[in-house]
């Protein structure tokens, strides 16, 4: 986190965000301001919580990107939910309290993962150890069926030759491992024994609301309950990647992990609320929207601060940053209770993008959707190329096909852009010409039909 400042966030996120800056600015200075918490002393530090945001705007004008952008650059634990499914309409909604269970579980995953290639170095090695002695395995010495035999046997009998060959094997294996680091045997198939996980709480819990807590029957029972292991032939490459990643587990401290984890989740955890404002209003009765504020007021204590029990223990929201976002077409951000009002101080209103903002979405970020589909093309050695004029009319196209119909940003070029090379990708193997190059008039002729045709039915009596 201290690696960024406030101006280099913004910077990284306009690699792939276009617009927004107000929003973008918010969240830098958010997560600007966790790093100089950490830096207080424990007395005032404690009492410095996250100030939250609150998105405004449109679908796909950036809201979610911004966020899961913003996690990715500092690595901390994110996770994303969507407030309707925390409502009863229909079945009954998922406890408020799974949003904060789902975050230990990601920040669990990082933590692991980190330490995993911390030791992974360790775990190839026994990896490959083991995959040698699986190729070539050292024979056993037979020992005798009991004590009194042991007096009687001829201790020089064979010594002399069980020696040679010994030393024959352990000169084959060397040569074994040899070739095996240098990966000359990576396709040779071997036979290898993989660890099966146990966890029946699907079966067992099913139907009860229990699977929520995620319950590890081999965490409940620990060693009551034996490791199964299945065999599977697979090729050395492969095995040396499921043995590698098996050894470097159990080298890991997973106590140290879940601890470093809770406290990761707790201090740099990202929560994204998604459609908060379909959980906007108050209820007046009973109807499909009875359950609106019986929402809030359960997500409300998680956002205010409190404990959550998980299965690794307790987890503090206190310091979770959390982002919610919607686009309050119907309702209003003033339809939402006070209480939960209070608890997101930022308050930022997402534009609306337009021709221009199209464009440098279909070029700019580092993840432009063009390049995608250059990419994609480019292993049926196809060479997809773009003039500025076709650019220029894709996003047009985009653009007038958001304001006839539905608005619904940046995603109706994933629309357009795919009727537009629909042809292209059906005969990418059999073009003659692998080259094409798409003009302003190969984009009028694809898509312009379309936007122009309008539906009459409506004005027929």
């Amino acid at each position: 986190m201290k690696q960024f400042t406030p101006k280099e966030i913004v910077e990284e996120l306009d690699k792939y965000i276009i617009g927004q800056e107000a929003a973008k600015k918010s969240v830098a200075v958010a997560l600007r301001n966790r790093y100089r918490r950490n830096l207080l002393p424990d007395g005032i530090k404690e009492e410095i919580k996250p100030k939250n945001i609150l998105m405004i705007g449109p679908t796909g004008v950036g809201k979610t990107e911004i966020a899961r952008r913003l996690s990715k650059l500092v690595e901390a634990p994110f996770v994303k939910v969507e407030a309707t499914k925390f409502t009863e309409v229909g079945y009954v909604g998922r406890d408020v309290d799974s949003m904060v269970r789902d975050l230990v579980e990601e920040s669990i995953r990082m933590t692991k993962d980190k330490k995993i290639e911390e030791v992974y170095d360790k775990g190839k090695k026994i990896a490959e150890n083991k995959i040698v002695d699986i190729l070539l395995p050292m024979p056993s010495r037979k020992k005798p069926k009991n004590p009194l035999e042991a007096l009687f046997v001829d201790v020089d009998e064979n010594q002399e030759e069980t020696s040679d060959k010994n030393e024959e094997i352990l000169a084959r294996r060397k040569e074994l491992k040899e070739a095996l680091i240098k990966g000359e045997l990576e396709d040779k198939i071997i036979e290898i024994e993989v660890e099966e996980k146990f966890n029946p709480t699907i079966e067992l819990f099913s139907g009860f609301g229990m699977e929520e807590y995620n319950i590890d029957m081999e965490d409940l029972f620990g060693d009551v309950m034996p490791k199964k292991t299945k065999k599977r032939k697979v090729s050395i490459k492969e095995a040396r990647k499921i043995i590698g990643n098996q050894e470097a587990q159990k080298l890991i401290d997973m106590d140290r992990v879940v601890e470093l984890s809770i406290n990761n989740a707790e201090q740099n955890g990202i929560i994204f609320i998604d459609e908060i404002d379909k959980i906007a209003g108050y209820d007046y009765g009973s109807g499909p929207d009875v359950s609106r504020e019986g929402v809030q007021r359960d997500i409300l204590p998680i956002i205010e601060g409190t404990t959550v029990m998980t299965k690794y223990g307790p987890v503090k929201t206190e310091h979770i940053l959390f982002i919610a976002a919607g686009a309050f077409h119907v309702s209003k951000v003033g339809d939402l209770i006070p209480e939960l009002q209070g608890r997101f101080p930022i308050r930022v209103e997402l534009e609306n993008l337009t021709e221009d903002n199209f464009v440098e979405i279909l070029t700019k970020p580092k993840n432009a959707i063009i390049k995608q589909y250059q990419s994609l093309l480019a292993t049926e050695n196809v060479k997809l190329n773009f003039n500025s004029d076709a650019i220029k009319a894709i996003a047009k196209v985009a653009y007038m096909a958001n304001e006839q119909s539905e608005n619904i940003g940046a995603r109706r070029l994933q629309t357009v852009l795919e009727k537009l090379l629909e042809d292209i990708s059906y005969e990418a193997s059999d073009l003659e010409n692998k080259e094409v190059i798409i003009d302003e008039d190969y984009v009028n002729h694809k898509l312009m039909e379309h936007i122009y045709q309008k539906d009459i039915s409506k004005y027929i009596l």
